[in-house]
């Protein structure tokens, strides 16, 4: 995630756990790497699909539903939000304060096993004017305490990807509702899972995809939902980020969790932050779908070289042997035929991008650096000034919000308040489950995809059939309430 303008600020949202408990994460999934992670592993079983139509034929053969659908279920209407945070590291730690930041809105409770991570954000808490937060630092589990409370609306999960999926079962379990940082999960059995259980508890399981709320990408959304671009064809999203110093840092990750998933899978590690706005864009789970993925991915050699040069002969890390490809290219295929494009590098030297691209019948979008071109505004093959068309096309929280606080430009403060307010309004949520686990799905799909040379991957329906159905989400009109 990047401020696009300013210097590019890694977010990873997912931080945070002690010395000792990022130990022990290594050592969970390290052991699950030296058992050999097989196709099961990450597919929960479901064999490959090895062309267009197998893939089509697994997606429809989706697990029964274990209650009724949370498509369209509104929030119970409530004054004040009560949150519980997990996770207060380098995303956590600074998420706390847009919280805090938010009329409504009380921190109730603080969970990370590193002592002094929690005094400092309760200290925030208490410097904001609200009460002291309870805390839960005693180890790996506590955080199913914090998730017993009866005092808390709402969970946020900012911890390494390793415990998001357990995390938010425990929360949902427990009768609250979820935000979670990417990726949700890791497996598509988990994926599934969590479908069913946020169907089945009635709570709510959000991805906080704080890219769906960036400024450009809600003006190309809105401009696309208004026609500008015709009838739409294809879309592309990234995350291409520089991320070999901090991966090798001792001091910014706690424990070399991050880059050890460089050693499990070949696919994208991380497709939220391009994926989600570009399924926004094709209205994807709201009337379209995505079917199928086929994924490419180039040698792994980024992070060897990195350590060649600047690592020490002793570190930890030189009995670390790569396979995730340097730069995944995986192309999406959707149920009205569009193609969506994205791309994962994080281990080679290259400027931040999230590529963000749209095209369609009348012309095309494309960030990094911002430009556009679609009928009759532009002629002679010359790219236009997309700051034209802010006036007319801005989300109403931009033009609400001209100048949010907090990291990323803005859009983090932009999808916390959004969320809350959804929460102290009574509203549905601007996105659901299902668009998390979609969103998701590409991280052990691309995987597959890989190690079967391109072949296309099934990309589940998790709404079951009820994609077809055109419905809100992030273009979003202004509450009156």
């Amino acid at each position: 995630m990047h401020d696009e303008n300013a210097t590019p600020v890694p977010d990873d949202s997912t931080d945070t756990t002690a010395e000792g408990q990022s130990r022990r994460a290594v050592l969970r999934t390290a052991g699950l790497a030296g058992a050999g992670l097989g196709v099961g592993a990450f597919t929960g079983g479901t064999a490959r699909a090895d062309a267009p139509e197998a893939a089509a034929a697994a997606v429809d053969a989706a697990p029964a539903r274990k209650g009724d659908t949370m498509i369209g279920v509104p929030f119970q209407r409530r004054s004040t939000v009560r949150v519980g945070i997990i996770g207060l590291g380098n995303r956590g730690g600074s998420m706390i304060d847009l919280f805090l930041a938010i009329p409504g809105v009380r921190v109730v409770a603080l969970c990370d096993p590193v002592k002094e991570k929690t005094a400092a954000a309760a200290k925030k808490v208490t410097t904001a004017g609200q009460p002291a937060p309870a805390t839960y630092t005693k180890g790996d589990h506590d955080y199913e305490n914090l998730c017993k409370r009866g005092d808390i609306d709402f969970v946020y999960v900012a911890t390494p990807w390793d415990f998001h999926f357990d995390m938010a079962k425990s929360a949902m379990l427990n009768g609250k509702h979820v935000g979670v940082e990417c990726p949700i999960a890791l497996q598509l059995d988990q994926l599934w899972e969590l479908v069913d259980l946020s169907e089945r508890t009635r709570r709510h399981c959000v991805q906080l995809e704080n890219c769906c709320y960036g400024k450009n990408e809600m003006r190309v959304l809105r401009m696309a939902h208004a026609g500008k671009f015709g009838d739409l064809l294809h879309g592309a999203g990234a995350y291409n980020h520089d991320l070999r110093g901090l991966m090798f840092d001792p001091d910014y990750y706690e424990g070399p969790w991050r880059r050890l998933w460089h050693t499990r899978l070949r696919g994208d590690l991380y497709p939220n932050h391009g994926f989600g706005p570009v399924a926004n864009y094709m209205d994807v789970n709201r009337g379209d779908r995505v079917t199928h993925i086929s994924s490419f991915g180039t040698p792994a050699l980024g992070l060897a070289q990195y350590r060649k040069e600047n690592m020490p002969s002793g570190d930890p890390s030189w009995k670390e042997t790569y396979i995730e490809s340097d730069r995944t290219i995986s192309l999406v295929q959707t149920a009205k035929g569009r193609v969506i494009r994205l791309e994962h590098d994080v281990s080679t030297p290259h400027p931040y991008s999230r590529v963000n691209s749209l095209g369609g019948t009348r012309g095309v979008f494309e960030d990094y650096p911002e430009r556009i071109y679609i009928e009759p505004d532009h002629t002679n093959d010359e790219w236009g000034d997309f700051s034209k068309y802010a006036a007319e096309f801005d989300h109403w929280l931009w033009k609400e919000h001209a100048n949010p606080p907090g990291g990323h430009g803005g859009m983090d403060y932009i999808m916390i308040f959004r969320l809350m307010q959804t929460m102290q309004l009574g509203l549905v949520p601007d996105f659901d489950v299902y668009d998390a686990a979609t969103w998701t799905s590409p991280v052990p799909l691309s995987h597959l995809s890989i190690k079967a040379k391109g072949a296309p991957q099934a990309i589940p329906d998790f709404t079951r059939g009820l994609w077809k159905k055109a419905r809100p989400g992030v273009d979003s009109e202004k509450p009156k309430g």
